[in-house]
Protein backbone atom coordinates (compact mmCIF):
# COMPACT_ATOMS: atom_id res chain seq x y z
CA UNK A 1 0.00 0.00 0.00
CA UNK A 2 2.71 2.52 0.91
CA UNK A 3 4.42 1.89 -2.45
CA UNK A 4 1.19 2.63 -4.33
CA UNK A 5 0.57 5.78 -2.29
CA UNK A 6 4.16 6.86 -2.92
CA UNK A 7 3.73 6.32 -6.67
CA UNK A 8 0.47 8.31 -6.63
CA UNK A 9 2.12 11.14 -4.69
CA UNK A 10 5.03 11.23 -7.13
CA UNK A 11 2.70 11.28 -10.12
CA UNK A 12 0.63 14.07 -8.55
CA UNK A 13 3.83 16.01 -7.85
CA UNK A 14 5.08 15.59 -11.42
CA UNK A 15 1.82 16.95 -12.82
CA UNK A 16 1.83 19.84 -10.37
CA UNK A 17 5.49 20.63 -11.12
CA UNK A 18 4.81 20.81 -14.87
CA UNK A 19 1.72 22.96 -14.44
CA UNK A 20 3.25 25.41 -11.94
CA UNK A 21 6.42 25.74 -14.01
CA UNK A 22 4.42 26.45 -17.18
CA UNK A 23 1.92 28.83 -15.56
CA UNK A 24 4.10 30.63 -12.99
CA UNK A 25 7.74 29.66 -13.68
CA UNK A 26 7.89 28.18 -10.18
CA UNK A 27 9.44 24.86 -9.17
CA UNK A 28 7.70 22.49 -6.77
CA UNK A 29 10.13 23.44 -3.98
CA UNK A 30 9.49 27.12 -4.65
CA UNK A 31 5.74 26.40 -4.65
CA UNK A 32 6.05 24.88 -1.18
CA UNK A 33 7.91 27.95 0.09
CA UNK A 34 5.38 30.37 -1.45
CA UNK A 35 2.43 28.37 -0.09
CA UNK A 36 3.83 28.33 3.43
CA UNK A 37 4.74 32.02 3.36
CA UNK A 38 1.35 32.86 1.90
CA UNK A 39 -0.36 31.11 4.79
CA UNK A 40 2.00 31.62 7.73
CA UNK A 41 4.42 34.53 7.10
CA UNK A 42 6.55 35.81 8.54
CA UNK A 43 8.66 32.68 8.91
CA UNK A 44 12.34 31.87 9.35
CA UNK A 45 14.24 29.61 6.99
CA UNK A 46 14.45 27.01 9.77
CA UNK A 47 10.64 27.06 10.14
CA UNK A 48 10.14 26.80 6.36
CA UNK A 49 12.49 23.84 6.11
CA UNK A 50 10.75 22.05 8.98
CA UNK A 51 7.21 22.71 7.73
CA UNK A 52 7.99 21.86 4.10
CA UNK A 53 9.88 18.68 4.93
CA UNK A 54 12.90 19.92 3.00
CA UNK A 55 16.52 19.90 4.06
CA UNK A 56 17.56 23.40 5.20
CA UNK A 57 20.04 23.75 2.33
CA UNK A 58 17.34 22.91 -0.26
CA UNK A 59 14.92 25.34 1.36
CA UNK A 60 17.65 27.99 1.37
CA UNK A 61 18.31 27.46 -2.34
CA UNK A 62 14.60 27.76 -3.14
CA UNK A 63 14.25 30.91 -1.03
CA UNK A 64 17.35 32.48 -2.58
CA UNK A 65 15.82 32.08 -6.04
CA UNK A 66 12.53 33.58 -4.87
CA UNK A 67 14.34 36.53 -3.23
CA UNK A 68 16.36 37.07 -6.41
CA UNK A 69 13.11 37.17 -8.41
CA UNK A 70 11.65 39.57 -5.81
CA UNK A 71 8.82 37.24 -4.83
CA UNK A 72 10.07 36.93 -1.24
CA UNK A 73 11.43 39.64 1.05
CA UNK A 74 14.09 39.10 3.72
CA UNK A 75 14.17 41.30 6.81
CA UNK A 76 16.17 40.99 10.03
CA UNK A 77 14.34 39.09 12.76
CA UNK A 78 12.67 41.14 15.48
CA UNK A 79 13.98 39.03 18.37
CA UNK A 80 17.33 37.96 16.92
CA UNK A 81 19.04 39.99 14.19
CA UNK A 82 20.87 36.84 13.05
CA UNK A 83 17.52 35.24 12.19
CA UNK A 84 16.05 36.39 8.91
CA UNK A 85 12.31 36.86 8.65
CA UNK A 86 10.78 35.89 5.30
CA UNK A 87 7.51 37.06 3.77
CA UNK A 88 5.95 37.47 0.35
CA UNK A 89 6.41 40.67 -1.63
CA UNK A 90 3.40 42.18 -3.44
CA UNK A 91 4.36 40.32 -6.62
CA UNK A 92 4.96 37.17 -4.55
CA UNK A 93 1.45 37.52 -3.11
CA UNK A 94 0.00 37.71 -6.66
CA UNK A 95 1.92 34.56 -7.69
CA UNK A 96 0.80 32.82 -4.49
CA UNK A 97 -2.85 33.66 -5.21
CA UNK A 98 -2.52 32.33 -8.78
CA UNK A 99 -0.85 29.17 -7.50
CA UNK A 100 -3.66 28.60 -5.00
CA UNK A 101 -6.30 29.02 -7.72
CA UNK A 102 -4.41 26.53 -9.87
CA UNK A 103 -4.06 24.07 -6.97
CA UNK A 104 -7.79 24.32 -6.24
CA UNK A 105 -8.57 23.64 -9.90
CA UNK A 106 -6.38 20.53 -9.77
CA UNK A 107 -8.12 19.37 -6.59
CA UNK A 108 -11.52 19.88 -8.20
CA UNK A 109 -10.43 17.78 -11.19
CA UNK A 110 -9.34 14.94 -8.90
CA UNK A 111 -12.47 15.19 -6.75
CA UNK A 112 -14.68 15.10 -9.86
CA UNK A 113 -13.39 11.59 -10.56
CA UNK A 114 -15.06 10.45 -7.32
CA UNK A 115 -18.58 10.60 -5.94
CA UNK A 116 -19.14 12.82 -2.87
CA UNK A 117 -19.35 9.67 -0.73
CA UNK A 118 -16.05 8.41 -2.16
CA UNK A 119 -14.39 11.78 -1.45
CA UNK A 120 -15.60 11.61 2.17
CA UNK A 121 -14.41 8.00 2.50
CA UNK A 122 -11.03 8.84 0.96
CA UNK A 123 -10.57 11.79 3.33
CA UNK A 124 -11.39 9.56 6.30
CA UNK A 125 -9.07 6.78 5.14
CA UNK A 126 -6.20 9.16 4.45
CA UNK A 127 -6.55 10.65 7.92
CA UNK A 128 -6.44 7.19 9.51
CA UNK A 129 -3.39 6.21 7.47
CA UNK A 130 -1.69 9.51 8.35
CA UNK A 131 -2.20 8.82 12.06
CA UNK A 132 -0.55 5.40 11.74
CA UNK A 133 2.25 6.83 9.59
CA UNK A 134 2.95 9.51 12.21
CA UNK A 135 3.06 6.87 14.95
CA UNK A 136 5.45 4.72 12.94
CA UNK A 137 7.65 7.74 12.19
CA UNK A 138 8.35 8.21 15.90
CA UNK A 139 11.75 6.86 17.00
CA UNK A 140 10.24 4.82 19.82
CA UNK A 141 7.90 3.01 17.40
CA UNK A 142 10.72 0.71 16.30
CA UNK A 143 12.84 0.89 19.44
CA UNK A 144 12.30 -2.61 20.71
CA UNK A 145 14.82 -5.26 21.49
CA UNK A 146 14.90 -8.60 19.69
CA UNK A 147 12.98 -10.26 22.52
CA UNK A 148 10.09 -7.76 22.10
CA UNK A 149 9.66 -8.05 18.34
CA UNK A 150 6.38 -9.61 17.31
CA UNK A 151 5.83 -10.97 13.82
CA UNK A 152 2.90 -9.50 11.92
CA UNK A 153 0.00 -11.90 11.39
CA UNK A 154 0.16 -13.74 8.08
CA UNK A 155 -2.30 -12.30 5.54
CA UNK A 156 -4.13 -14.07 2.76
CA UNK A 157 -4.65 -12.76 -0.74
CA UNK A 158 -7.58 -10.52 0.23
CA UNK A 159 -5.71 -8.93 3.14
CA UNK A 160 -7.52 -10.93 5.82
CA UNK A 161 -5.58 -12.81 8.49
CA UNK A 162 -5.16 -16.45 7.59
CA UNK A 163 -6.42 -19.11 9.96
CA UNK A 164 -3.75 -20.76 11.76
Amino acid sequence: MSYRIHRLANTLSQGAARRYKAEFDVSLMEWRMLALLGDFAPMTLKQLALESGLDKSLASRAISGLVERRLVLRTPGTEDAREVSLRLSASGRRVYEGLMRSALARDEAFNSALSPAEVATLDSLLEKLMQVARQQAQPQAWDMGPDKAQPAPSRGLKGKPEAG
